[in-house]
């Protein structure tokens, strides 16, 4: 029998997984602070809850899937949380992209209320949550992990438990820190390219087969080319992304100089008014810097 599952948290990335979740015939409970995405779930065949507690009062597993740690903390140890109503045996799922710290500190005051929790942070962007094949980095328990995988495969297509409470969240730092620097990387090859005067479009496609090919490429040159930067990815979840990054790093000695200043980046495009533009944006910056626009 298909688990009964809580959904909270209904954004770019989590409206569509919701909906994956639906479509492979899981009964879904969703919450969101944003009724009109709630609305639309319930349009799809999902239940609305009026709380996170009201939510885990019914369903053996909740989802939460939301912009940053203090917005996971309220969710789950606030007055009407998710703890205040779950049953003992309910596995959390925490798939949103927040500090080590705290999705430890969530597990451990979970398990004082006999809940499980993984941590289980996504990669992919809005494209990969429509289509159901985001890549997966779960930490926590392998028998709550083994328990709960399928549910994890109904909306990706590469689930890797990583190691115990806290590893999926550090392998999603390390996985930010490598695609934003490869944007800035791309970002500051195509302005180069550009105000050298070549074809940026002939130039991605010469380059893109190469060492210098990457998913990232991919992604994001033909959207640059194009000068489209609706958000799959936000500059300003990023910018939260690298702030985590930076606090781990320091906390455990591990001295991060190409973060560091990608971080201020993201700092100057957020002054600059494109908090809610996609990362790709990131180009932007070094057009500033260089009076040129890369454009197809």
């Amino acid at each position: 029998m298909l688990k009964k599952i809580g959904f909270i948290g209904l954004g770019i990335m989590g409206k569509p997984m919701a909906l994956n979740l639906l479509s492979k015939g899981y009964s879904v409970t969703v919450n969101d602070i944003n009724k009109d995405a709630v609305q639309a779930l319930v349009k799809s065949g999902a239940i609305g809850a009026e709380s996170p507690k009201k939510m885990s009062e019914s369903c053996e597993i909740i989802i939460t899937m939301l912009p940053a740690s203090q917005h996971v903390q309220q969710v789950i140890l606030g007055e009407n949380g998710v703890l205040s109503g779950a049953n003992s045996g309910t596995v959390i799922i925490d798939m949103s992209s927040i500090s080590p710290v705290i999705s430890k500190e969530l597990a451990e005051a979970a398990a004082e209320k006999g809940v499980e929790m993984l941590d289980a942070p996504v990669s992919g962007g809005e494209p990969k949550a429509i289509d159901g094949t985001l890549a997966i980095m779960a930490g926590g328990k392998e028998e709550i992990f083994e328990k709960v995988k399928d549910v994890l495969y109904a909306m990706g297509s590469e689930v890797t438990l990583v190691g115990g409470n806290g590893s999926g969240t550090t392998a999603k730092l390390a996985n930010q820190v490598i695609v934003n620097l490869n944007i800035a990387a791309m970002s500051e090859a195509l302005v180069l390219a550009a105000k050298a005067g070549i074809d940026v479009e002939r130039m991605y496609q010469a380059i893109r087969g190469g060492l210098a090919g990457s998913a990232v490429l991919d992604a994001k040159v033909p959207l640059i080319l194009k000068r489209n930067f609706a958000a799959g990815g936000r500059i300003d979840i990023n910018l939260k992304d690298m702030t985590n990054v930076m606090e781990t790093a320091h906390q455990i000695g591990v001295p991060m100089p190409l973060s560091s200043q990608l971080l201020e980046i993201f700092h100057t495009l957020k002054v600059d008014g494109k908090a809610a533009e996609d990362h790709g944006g990131i180009v932007q910056y070094f057009e500033k810097l260089a009076n040129v626009e890369v454009r197809g």
